[in-house]
């Protein structure tokens, strides 16, 4: 019989203490594998095996392209690497970037889930944005179990938010009944297996082949979807509305994926970066005029001169008006919109 031996757990911001707090409480003998992304900046040193294997005893490291999957271990995604898991081992991979994460949670949990299938306990714990969502509807959707931290216990509760509200959990626990849960649960009887639709099949077959680095001729995400009116704010290709249930996400030929609200947030992101962009072009316009100005002042051609330094000031008044353009525009995503909703 199948056992629930496979843990996948995703973090963000708040996610290291989080971590921490549920590891220290694990048995020396757990029967399971665990298998940790939390979200950190590409350049950063990756210590957290490091500091999980000071206050644990079951060992931690990153995990390393090809390994085999033993129990009892800890594997942590390495910075700037997806982790992704195979039957009986670990891939590490520099694919695509997910909801603008390397290493990302959603490609963790939606390979442990074509995977393991119901052997899989998938965990979401704090964290800003909804990462991990459609990868936890993916565990769920193949008879694994989900748990996710409780929004009120965590330091930043958008991810567990997002998780309650799109996919049917099975516990919403505070952190301290986390590492307590996941041993009750580990190695416990899996449930029933549930095989995914062919099209699902498929469609996770194809995004697992993406983030695995898999980019040969023949894979074609637009026949799991329907193009969007949408540029992927990456590398600018057209995004495919691809749907998981009743949620809703993006990727583009080139393989970057976002959720709905981390594309939202990217594309704001953008419209700030383009604002400033005009600022600069129409700084620089002025003070080319004024330049020009100067010289034709210099050179006694009077009229000439006024006539660019009136242009000058023409485009210092269109630089302002941008600038306040760029003091108007906000950083929607569904944090804001739902604090905007709460003062209504």
């Amino acid at each position: 019989m199948d056992k629930q031996n496979i843990i996948v757990i995703g973090a963000s911001a708040g996610g290291f203490e989080a971590l921490k707090k549920i590891v220290s409480v694990l048995p020396p003998d757990l029967d399971a594998a665990i298998f940790i992304v939390w979200h950190m900046a590409p350049t950063i040193r990756g210590v957290l095996p490091q500091v999980l294997s000071k206050i644990s005893t079951i060992p931690a490291a990153h995990a390393v392209d090809g390994e085999p999957i033993v129990m009892n271990r800890i594997y942590v995604a390495p910075p700037d690497h997806h982790m992704l898991l195979e039957q009986g081992h670990i891939r590490v991979t520099r694919g695509p970037k997910e909801n603008r994460f390397r290493p990302a949670v959603d490609p963790l949990f939606r390979s442990a889930a074509y995977a393991y299938g119901n052997r899989v306990i998938g965990v979401v714990l704090s964290g800003a944005l909804d990462d991990g969502t459609a990868g936890l509807w993916s565990i769920k959707y193949r008879g694994g179990v989900a748990v996710v931290q409780d929004p009120d216990d965590s330091e930043v509760s958008s991810m567990p938010e997002s998780a309650i509200s799109q996919v049917a959990v099975n516990y919403v626990v505070p952190l301290a009944e986390i590492g307590p849960l996941l041993t009750k649960l580990a190695g416990k009887p899996a449930g029933e297996k549930i095989q995914a639709t062919m099209q699902e099949d498929d469609k996770t077959k194809t995004e697992i082949k993406i983030a695995a680095e898999d980019t040969a001729a023949g894979i074609n995400i637009f026949q799991y979807g329907q193009l969007s009116p949408y540029a992927c704010p990456e590398c600018h290709g057209v995004l495919t509305l691809l749907k998981d249930g009743n949620i809703s996400r993006f990727r583009c030929h080139t393989g970057h994926a976002y959720s709905a609200d981390a594309l939202l947030d990217a594309i704001t992101e953008k419209i700030e970066d383009s604002l400033y962009s005009a600022i600069r072009g129409v700084d620089e316009s002025m003070l080319l005029l004024n330049h020009i100005g100067d010289h034709f002042a210099e050179a006694n051609h009077k009229r000439l001169a006024a006539q660019y330094f009136q242009k000058a000031q023409l485009a210092q008044q269109r630089s302002e008006l941008v600038r306040q353009a760029v003091m108007l525009q906000t950083q929607l995503g569904t944090d804001e919109l739902a604090v905007n909703q709460d003062k209504d």
